[in-house]
């Protein structure tokens, strides 16, 4: 009885080694784990915090001293930036959130009324067309240029926001589709039943049940949207003419010259404050993005 008394005490001594030897190793891998993700998230902020402090240099040192900490602040960068273009950089800012907005609007109500068709509704064709509409996402999109830019020529729309707002109520985007799709397909399939039974059709349900089950869905959507069509620069450029129609995009191009005198310093100030909305948005969404996107297998 002894012998087996000392050899549970020396299991137990042993399991409790055992123990803190891996909670060390565990603390440690973690520590490291740590420290490597700093270092690789310090080395992709470091264009950021670069863009930053150069916000605060004269032009003539942008490039002249990559250091993060400013040998001389210019704090004229930000007052020069907003009014040195032909009009002030709120209009800019205000054009963009006008296209924005309605992108946003577009693609919300379209590419939701198309998912809820492809995942809750029975057609003839429904896999063919779910199959082709996969099969866009394939196709480069310089290939439209061309015959979207004849359409819109001959329907009058140049120089105007509607080339770029239109498509999305369209519902042209087949990504953000398939993320709703695959959304709403893990929705209980009782919720059509229990509906369909207290009289609802499929448009009462889709407003009543299942869109204010796909919040999240929604909200990833739109953070996606905002900043795509945010950081736009390529349709603005070919369908706006007119400066005071122009997105920030573009009016940051302004800020450079064919010659090479470029005003990198207002550039810059401008630059980051053209990203606060975009990082304003994306924080007040983040946790919709997340569940979005774990809720929907796109990982």
């Amino acid at each position: 009885m002894t012998q087996i008394r000392q050899r549970s005490r020396a299991i137990a001594a042993e399991s409790e080694d055992t123990y803190f030897e891996k909670l060390g190793s565990n603390s440690r891998t973690r520590f490291l784990r740590h420290v490597i993700l700093c270092a690789v998230g310090a080395i992709m902020l470091y264009p950021l915090l670069w863009m930053l402090a150069s916000s605060f240099k004269p032009s003539s040192e942008v490039f002249a001293d990559l250091s993060l900490w400013p040998s001389t602040w210019d704090f004229t960068n930000y007052s020069q930036g907003w009014n040195s273009l032909n009009h002030p950089f709120h209009l800019y800012l205000w054009n963009s959130f006008v296209v924005v907005a309605l992108t946003i609007v577009g693609n919300l109500a379209s590419c939701s009324l198309a998912a809820y068709a492809f995942a809750r509704m029975q057609f003839i064709g429904k896999k063919p067309l779910f199959a082709l509409m996969l099969g866009t996402l394939m196709l480069p999109g310089h290939v439209l240029l061309i015959p979207q830019y004849v359409i819109f020529n001959l329907l009058g729309w140049m120089n105007t926001y509607l080339p770029l707002v239109v498509p999305n109520f369209l519902a042209t985007n087949a990504f953000f589709i398939f993320l709703m799709v695959q959304f709403m397909r893990a929705l209980p399939s009782e919720l059509d039943d229990a509906a369909r039974i207290d009289g609802c059709g499929p448009f009462r349900t889709f407003f009543r049940v299942i869109l204010p089950l796909c919040v999240p869905a929604l909200a990833t959507t739109a953070i996606f949207t905002f900043i795509s069509t945010w950081n736009e620069f390529f349709g603005p450029l070919l369908y706006l003419t007119d400066s005071s129609l122009y997105t920030v995009p573009l009016a940051l191009r302004q800020f450079m010259d064919s010659e090479g005198q470029s005003a990198w310093g207002p550039m810059f100030a401008m630059s980051v404050v053209s990203l606060a909305p975009i990082i304003g948005f994306f924080i007040a969404g983040q946790k919709y993005l997340i569940k979005g996107i774990a809720t929907t297998g796109l990982k």
